[in-house]
């Protein structure tokens, strides 16, 4: 894996947004960043796709494992919720995707900082803007990149067996980084014959005569894709009527995420899988003698609130509103740096496999929503 600078496309802005990349700027400075690119050898990416594969299947039995324990407690998450995500994953509710984050430096094996598993983004950069950029500028090159067609293969299979509904809501927060994620979803269900509507978190109403969530407009709504965390909406006035209706409203992600999606599990896969190649040291009372380690909030988003810590020393931290819910205490991965940028590897999962990459990078050891997101290619 290398890191090499390039001259940006003239006008590249305008190319993003034919795309669909309405988000390509944060605050005057780029968060598409096509001046360099990252080259992947092809071991770079056998690492990458068993590593995620491997680690997808040690979560899924991470579940079954907390599920089984009635562990919920260690993950902060409320007891009001144990039951319904005890019945979610018994009845085999489906999962759409999911991204790892990665630390990986072309040599060692890849190690999971993290599973966003509930409500990932980034994902138009990596499934569609990276390719159209590669097919642009390096028409020749290859990319590790099957997240589009992987996305429309999925929702094909779910209408087929029946686990999702003719139509779905897809429902998210204004912001442009949103929109964004929800536009590709809502255009690979399209493709495979989905039908969809869009809507904002706030619009969505409680029919108390219906027992049913309905839009603006009074018309029921049978099946949610959600980019609004679990913790979030549980929190919210409508939480009760949420878990109160999960037999009769479908949700995407299903509620068992909320394991996946909290930082407890990392505690609890190097519990079940000490020492294993792609997992770093994880605890949850306490870093338990570990020299360098990074404090984490169980459920804080962009790096907020994390802290890379010396012994008692912090070496660096973000700020944030994240760290009533409790920390886990993982050991430093050290990000490779090059020419002053530290990446991490967002490995996409589709269903139960690994279909692309996506590679944000920062100056600093934390990687927050300041990264940049840089497309990569394999090298031939």
């Amino acid at each position: 894996m290398r890191r090499i600078p390039i001259i940006p496309r003239i006008g590249w802005q305008a190319e993003v947004e034919r795309w669909g990349m309405v988000y390509h700027t944060h605050e005057s400075q780029p968060y598409w960043f096509e001046a360099a690119y990252y080259e992947l050898t092809s071991d770079d990416v056998e690492r990458i796709e068993t590593g995620t594969a491997e680690l997808h299947e040690m979560c899924l039995k991470a579940v079954d494992h907390v599920i089984k324990g009635r562990d919920f407690a260690r993950f902060k998450i409320p007891e009001k919720a144990w039951s319904a995500i005890a019945s979610s994953w018994r009845a085999q509710e489906p999962s759409l995707y999911g991204r790892f984050d990665l630390a990986y430096d072309g040599v060692n094996p890849p190690k999971m900082l993290e599973y966003n598993a509930d409500t990932p983004t980034a994902l138009l950069e990596a499934a569609v803007i990276q390719w159209q950029w590669c097919q642009a500028v390096f028409p020749s090159s290859d990319q590790f990149n099957s997240i589009w067609e992987a996305l429309v293969s999925r929702w094909k299979l779910l209408r087929s067996q029946n686990l999702i509904p003719e139509c779905i809501y897809f429902a998210h927060e204004p912001a442009l980084e949103d929109l964004m994620t929800v536009a590709l979803l809502r255009d690979t269900a399209f493709e495979a014959g989905v039908e969809s509507w869009g809507i904002h978190v706030e619009e969505i109403r409680w029919n108390s005569a219906q027992w049913r969530f309905v839009d603006a407009d009074d018309h029921s709504i049978d099946a949610f894709f959600k980019l609004y965390p679990w913790e979030w909406l549980l929190s919210d006035q409508f939480g009760e009527h949420a878990l109160a209706t999960l037999a009769s409203h479908k949700w995407i992600e299903p509620i068992w995420k909320m394991i996946l999606s909290n930082k407890a599990i990392l505690a609890v896969l190097w519990e079940l899988f000490p020492n294993h190649p792609n997992l770093l040291a994880a605890y949850l009372d306490s870093p338990r003698g570990m020299s360098t380690y990074v404090c984490k909030p169980l459920l804080s988003r962009e790096g907020a609130n994390v802290r890379i810590m010396a012994g008692d020393r912090v070496q660096e931290q973000t700020e944030g509103e994240y760290g009533s819910e409790g920390y886990v205490y993982q050991a430093l991965a050290e990000l490779p740096e090059f020419d002053g940028f530290h990446p991490i590897i967002g490995s996409w999962i589709v269903g139960n496999e690994p279909c692309g990459v996506g590679i944000r990078e920062s100056e600093g050891r934390i990687t927050t929503d300041f990264a940049q997101f840089v497309p990569n290619l394999i090298a031939g």
